[in-house]
């Protein structure tokens, strides 16, 4: 029995038995159940209260899952005393009329959260009889009266044996099982007959179900324990993988307690204190968790994170706020979760003899590899003292195990993590110990396995101590899914995919340009390192320059390798923010860019980098209109670095697409074609790819020879996952925004935008568009409703303005996070119109305010290019004033400055 802290101050059994026997004096049995409810919701909200203000003062968090447990045990013993003894008093009751109560799930291992269910079985000795189905229904009624989820049973013994069999939950739940109240002979019975029948002789059946179950759980969740939104109790890492070593411990060992299994040998103290302080850390945060959300929430999302990291006195750094270093902590016991899983696995293993998980190729008829034994079909090592002699062996292990396809023996991982300490600067140093860390990272069949793994056990993050300070770093933002060290190995096996052809179809020119890289040891050495300095004070690109080249020469890099890497990692974002931000068909964009590129063998290292990186962030972050601007970035870029400078205004490059323009063209008269060329200026030449081209002049070409003043074309492009919307119609103040508002309040976001106009005052407005969750917009109702929008708005019948006031009134949770606005105007990215680059919170109808800011000031917006990061949105128009020229005045440039920055601070 757990004894709890001052129990009487959470539930005072006397003070409340007084209470019940005064009740009884006063009502009749058939009077006495709203009295009692109210007794039992008054005594179990002061429990509820007093354990909170324990958990605010510091009460570790076992402690509070053992008082709510506790404080539930007392509701129901009172609940079931007053039920069987005075409102279905049985003076005689025959051998069919008895009950036994019994707790299952966490309220059978005392341990409970806030808002916990409570896992309830009612034990019969035979079939249900009129006496025990009127008790039952009582205690449930009254339960549920008082607010509580219930998960209940009512079974015999012989029924809850044949389920045993044939339910793995079940059986679990039976294993956790503990007597509460009732007929203690009907609980003893069951657990006798569960030992027999259940237990005995099948402890290796039951492992394997549970560590099966275990792995679906964790496919189910994302396979890793590095989410930033973590589910604390499901996912990997969590509670249930503890609650997995519990049950597992239990059926063969029959402990009640984890700390029984020290004396069985399966933990070391040492290892006993780590689960511990798992086990309280992960209890702490599940009340604080359900504290904040006032009912049962089991997953640490955007909005309750910087909260969490309050209560919990998590204190900013300079380097490092409040809520990154709740969460990293959160991280790191996730995987010391993880190693403790491990090391019990291979305890079983050794002694049960479990079969191992995975299986290898290589032909076993030495016991010996490379100089390490095997022990059932794994890797192992003989001797502490072997990794004390020669710490490179914690390196080598793993080239071997990659190189022969072996698994590596848990009971060798547990030597090499409680060795750790023997990797110094020596071993750092060794050159034989980096060429095999360079292999292992640069294995041709794929090096994610063997990373991860040299992650989890930590030799990663002590041979490089540089990754080490980025393992369990997360990001507070909405863009990065994963943490630091997670997103890197992702990254370098995605590296890995491309140069595979994996992901040919995909990434069809990184898969292309990949194999004509100089060196593949340059391109996966700037993959590791590109974000290597997150985290530190400062822009992690340049200190991640200053860390590339004090490590680069350690890792056998020649000084040319070395300055590429660290170029690299220096402007490994350059990509980016060119394709995703500046006008691509402006000659001054291309220039720029590779200007600072200077090579064609940075270029396509960069490409490749830039392409693994965005990939790696999280799994709805790349689509195929990035793709397509990447691409075409690449190409312009080549084009220039191979050729010299090329004039992209030219008249020469504007004949060149016209002729291509004409052949698609081919049924059109000569006439014809040159009175439709001549409408418009040469940047929607330079400007427009020529299938566009094609497709904007059947549209135009159908709405003269009907007269059309409005015409809207879609076209969808499931390559590059968008819809490219255009918008033909005459030429006024404010169209821009708002075509903007009607695409916003159709759910579409925009991606791209072009304006153009023709020499006869029309207006060709194209717009490439996705759905909320970055995917093609092609629905029919969508599509349907996005046209009808445009038209509804274009006359005045729709507002937009109007409906956004309206939907923002709603709080989400994600308004959470701060992003400091931020208005740059340049005047030297390019040669004919001013750059205007707004950062800012992504918000419905945020582009259509800013651009009615700009009309408004008669502003001529040429396009605008928009790329979202979670929260934040960043918003680059090319603009030119009235007269068709950069805005210059100093004047006219701060008010436009106080004006978007007006919009931005709106909430």
């Amino acid at each position: 029995m757990i004894k709890i802290k001052k129990h009487n101050e959470i539930f005072n059994r006397k003070a409340q038995v007084k209470k019940l026997e005064a009740l009884k004096e006063e009502f009749r049995p058939d009077q006495i159940r709203t009295p009692l409810l109210n007794l039992l919701k008054e005594a179990y909200q002061s429990g509820f209260d007093e354990i909170k203000t324990r958990a605010d003062n510091g009460e570790t968090g076992v402690n509070l899952a053992n008082s709510q447990s506790f404080l539930t045990d007392e509701v129901i013993h009172i609940l079931y005393d007053v039920v069987v003894d005075y409102v279905y008093h049985n003076a005689n009751p025959t051998k069919g009329e008895k009950i036994c109560l019994a707790a299952f799930g966490g309220y059978g291992r005392q341990e409970m959260a806030p808002y916990s269910d409570i896992d309830l079985l009612f034990i019969l000795p035979y079939k249900k009889t009129a006496w025990s189905e009127q008790v039952v229904e009582y205690i449930l009624y009254m339960l549920w009266d008082m607010g509580f989820e219930v998960g209940h049973a009512v079974r015999t013994i012989k029924e809850s044996i044949r389920l045993c069999h044939e339910d793995l939950t079940i059986k679990t739940s039976l294993l956790e099982m503990r007597y509460i109240w009732g007929e203690e002979s009907l609980f003893d019975e069951l657990i006798s007959k569960y030992d027999k029948k259940i237990v005995k002789g099948n402890a290796p059946e039951f492992t394997e179900e549970k560590l099966q179950e275990r792995d679906l759980r964790h496919k189910r969740l994302g396979d890793t324990r590095y989410v930033v939104e973590p589910n604390l109790k499901e996912g990997k890492g969590g509670l249930r993988d503890l609650h997995t070593l519990f049950w597992i411990a239990k059926f063969i060992y029959k402990v009640h307690k984890v700390s029984e299994v020290v004396k069985k040998g399966v933990f070391s103290k040492e290892e006993y204190k780590e689960f511990q302080k798992a086990e309280e850390f992960l209890w702490a945060v599940r009340f604080q968790l359900h504290y904040l959300a006032g009912r049962p929430n089991e997953v640490i999302t955007f909005d309750v994170q910087k909260e969490l990291s309050e209560k919990l006195e998590y204190a900013d750094r300079p380097n490092m706020s409040g809520v990154e270093r709740f969460m990293k902590h959160f991280f790191l016991t996730a995987k010391n979760v993880g190693d403790l899983t491990r090391i019990f696995c291979a305890y079983l293993e050794e002694k049960h003899k479990r079969k191992p998980i995975r299986l290898s190729s290589f032909s076993f008829r030495s016991k010996y590899v490379e100089g390490f034994p095997i022990e059932g079909s794994r890797l192992s090592i003989k001797k502490t003292s072997e990794l004390e002699k020669d710490p490179v062996k914690m390196i080598e292990i793993f080239h071997v195990a990659q190189r022969y396809e072996l698994d590596i023996h848990p009971r060798a991982l547990r030597m090499i993590r409680q060795n750790l300490k023997f990797i110094r600067g020596r071993t750092r140093n060794d050159e034989r110990a980096n060429q095999l860390f360079i292999e292992i990272m640069t294995y041709e069949k794929g090096p994610g396995f063997a990373l991860r793994l040299m992650n989890e056990v930590g030799v990663f993050g002590r041979f490089v101590p540089d990754f080490g300070r980025v393992v369990a770093q997360m990001q507070y933002d909405m863009y990065h899914v994963y943490t630091v060290d997670e997103h890197t190995i992702r990254a370098i096996e995605l590296t890995s995919e491309v140069e595979r052809g994996i992901l040919a179809e995909e990434h069809p020119l990184a898969n292309a340009i990949i194999h004509k890289v100089l060196s593949r040891k340059v391109l996966y050495i700037s993959v590791f390192l590109h974000d290597i300095a997150k985290g530190r004070k400062g822009d992690h690109s340049v200190l991640g320059e200053e860390v590339a080249y004090k490590l680069c020469p350690r890792f056998g890099l020649t000084p040319a390798e070395t300055e590429t890497v660290a170029w690299l990692v220096r402007w490994h974002l350059l990509m980016t923010l060119s394709a995703f931000k500046r006008d691509l068909s402006d000659p001054k964009t291309i220039a720029d860019f590779a200007g600072q590129v200077q090579s064609p063998e940075r270029l396509r290292l960069l490409l490749v980098l830039t392409v693994v990186d965005i990939r790696a962030v999280g799994p709805k972050v790349w689509n195929g209109w990035k793709g397509q601007l990447l691409r075409e970035l690449y190409s312009r870029s080549e084009e220039y670095l191979l050729g010299g400078q090329i004039k992209y205004e030219n008249n020469h490059q504007v004949s060149r697409v016209v002729e291509d323009f004409k052949e698609e063209l081919s049924d059109w008269s000569d006439e014809k074609f040159n009175d439709y060329i001549n409408r418009f200026y040469s940047t929607y030449w330079q400007a427009v790819s020529t299938d566009h081209l094609v497709r904007n002049a059947m549209m135009i070409d159908m709405a003269d020879k009907f007269g059309d003043k409005f015409t809207v074309n879609i076209h969808i492009d499931n390559f590059q996952n968008v819809s490219e919307l255009s918008v033909y119609t005459e030429d006024h103040s404010g169209l821009f925004s708002r075509l903007t508002g009607a695409i916003a309040l159709s759910g579409a976001s925009i991606q791209d935008a072009r304006i153009f106009t023709t020499k006869d005052g029309m207006a060709l407005d194209t717009f490439r568009i996705q759905d909320a969750d970055g995917n093609v917009f092609k629905e029919k109702e969508k599509l349907e409703k996005l046209e009808k929008n445009i038209k509804e708005t274009l006359a005045g019948k729709l507002s937009p303005k109007d409906v956004f006031d309206k939907r923002r009134i709603k709080k989400k949770r994600t308004d959470v996070f701060k992003v400091e606005p931020r208005i740059l105007i340049d005047n030297k990215a390019s040669n004919s119109r001013t750059v205007i680059e707004i950062n800012g919170r992504d918000r419905i109808g945020y582009l259509f305010e800013l651009s009615q800011i700009l009309v408004d000031l008669k502003i001529s917006i040429n396009s605008a290019h928009i790329a979202t990061y979670g929260e934040r949105a960043i918003t680059v128009f090319f603009v030119r004033d009235v007269f068709g020229h950069k805005i210059t005045s100093e004047k006219k440039l701060e008010i436009i400055q106080d004006k978007l920055m007006s919009v931005l601070k709106a909430e």
